[in-house]
């Protein structure tokens, strides 16, 4: 199976970690290809970046369709342009931010999400309430940390996240914590360790899940809300993009 792992921004070094951790989980005979954009913002810390990284993703899973991937991960703890891009894909298409969570309510009782700088917590809690996650979620977890401090090998920002995910699982009650941001995705095993409890690196479950429905021979269902998109002109920059 090719399953084409998206990292939504355009900062190649966070795209080449999030290969690594993507290949470091897929089973045997599993090809991991992981890209970003041609067009699009360089990290993603709201909604307004979220919007123009979507349109990304979706030339992204355009193109995957047309190589002939079989499924695909938006490599972004926002998942932007996830219902879009399972209404092109054939295949089955994982959002990171919905794969943790549903693997935490596995695992434990209630989970915590360790997130980024402040302006990201309501995107946090649009996520948890959008996927029924609220009566899960024990916390959201702010650490000040901007998303390209964790390419910079020269910050603290390893100590701060162990911080605040230590204190999620001591002071919140959660049993377990989510890496709000795939650019955490390294840190899944050392966070684990530190705290002693486990850390979800919504990645490596996004590939997990994707192989399972692969192997269970599921895509994405194209009755009603996922069917392909009408038939339309777009008008414009956007032109290129009319549905066929």
């Amino acid at each position: 199976m090719r399953i084409k792992v998206i990292n939504p921004n355009t900062t190649l070094s966070m795209t080449e970690k999030i290969g690594a951790s993507a290949r470091a989980v897929a089973a045997p005979g599993t090809e991991i290809v992981a890209v970003s954009p041609q067009m699009g913002p360089v990290s993603i810390e709201g909604f307004y970046d979220e919007a123009f990284a979507a349109i990304g993703v979706i030339d992204e899973v355009l193109k995957g369709e047309a190589e002939g991937f079989d499924g695909y991960v938006i490599a972004c703890f926002g998942d932007p342009g996830l219902q879009a891009a399972r209404e092109i894909a054939k295949g089955p298409v994982i959002g990171i931010a919905e794969a943790a969570m549903h693997m935490a309510t596995m695992i434990g009782g209630g989970f915590s999400i360790i997130s980024l700088i402040e302006r990201m917590l309501p995107v946090m809690e649009h996520l948890v309430h959008g996927y029924g996650m609220d009566h899960h979620c024990r916390s959201i977890r702010k650490t000040d940390l901007e998303v390209l401090q964790l390419e910079d090998k020269c910050s603290d920002a390893r100590d701060i996240v162990v911080r605040e995910c230590r204190k999620a699982i001591e002071e919140d009650g959660a049993d377990s914590v989510l890496l709000g941001c795939a650019g955490m995705t390294d840190l899944m095993d050392y966070v684990a360790q530190e705290i002693g409890a486990p850390a979800i690196d919504g990645v490596s479950a996004a590939v997990k899940m994707v192989e399972a429905a692969l192997s269970l021979g599921l895509g994405t269902s194209k009755r009603h809300g996922y069917a392909y998109p009408l038939p339309k002109p777009y008008t414009g920059s956007f032109s290129a993009y009319s549905p066929k």
